[in-house]
This record gives C-alpha cells, sequence and structure tokens, in this order.
C-alpha cells in the first residue's frame, strides 16, 4: 500500500517538471529592461520608467538648427555639440530644447512677425 503510494508521487512530481520546466519559469519573470537593466528590481517601476526616459533622451541625437543633420549629441549638462558642423549650443539637461526654450523662440517669433506688419 505505501508503495503504490509512493510511486504515485513520483508520477505526479514527473508530470510537475514536465509542465513547469525551468525555461518557462524563467521566461515568465524575464522581463525586457533597456537602458535601466543596470539598476535590477531597485527603486520601483515608476522610477525607473521616469529614469529610462531621461537617459533615452539625453543619449540620443537632435535635430542641428546649423547644419540641418542629426549630429547634436550631449557633451556634459546643458553642452550639446553637432558632430557635422562642430558647434556647441547650450541646452537642457536631458534634451536639446527645453519647454522654456521653446515657449520663448515662439514669443519672438511672434512678436518679429507682428512687428513687421
Amino acid at each position: 500500500m505505501a508503495r503504490a503510494r509512493w510511486m504515485g508521487l513520483i508520477r505526479i512530481a514527473s508530470t510537475i517538471e514536465t509542465f513547469c520546466s525551468e525555461t518557462d519559469l524563467a521566461a515568465r519573470s524575464r522581463s525586457i529592461a533597456g537602458i535601466v537593466g543596470k539598476y535590477g528590481t531597485r527603486y520601483g517601476a515608476s522610477l525607473r520608467k521616469s529614469v529610462k526616459k531621461q537617459e533615452v533622451s539625453q543619449h540620443s541625437k537632435f535635430f542641428c538648427d546649423f547644419c540641418g543633420k542629426y549630429g547634436m549629441k550631449r557633451q556634459a549638462v546643458g553642452i550639446w555639440s553637432c558632430k557635422g558642423c562642430n558647434k556647441t549650443k547650450a541646452g537642457g539637461a536631458y534634451s536639446l530644447n527645453t519647454g522654456g526654450s521653446v515657449t520663448v523662440r515662439s514669443t519672438i517669433r511672434r512678436l518679429r512677425e507682428a512687428t513687421e506688419k
């Protein structure tokens, strides 16, 4: 009787192993981290998400107003230089144009057009 019970447990254990292989468990728990994978599971998902947005922005290339190429890269905090025309421009810490600079530029353009008319 005990031997039959033991054999039944072995049979159940072997079927569980076939359904829950290591690859299935790893695939279920794996996530695509991207640039913030270096932080692992620390700091919470929402903080990692905002940091990812900043880091992707600061490492990407932006459009250069001087030469028309996508060559503006961040050199340091607020310093952006173009690889095509070798010009340097001051900008935001994580992106070339900040919200305030876009507002000021559009206001200056609007006032210039109003004075020309």
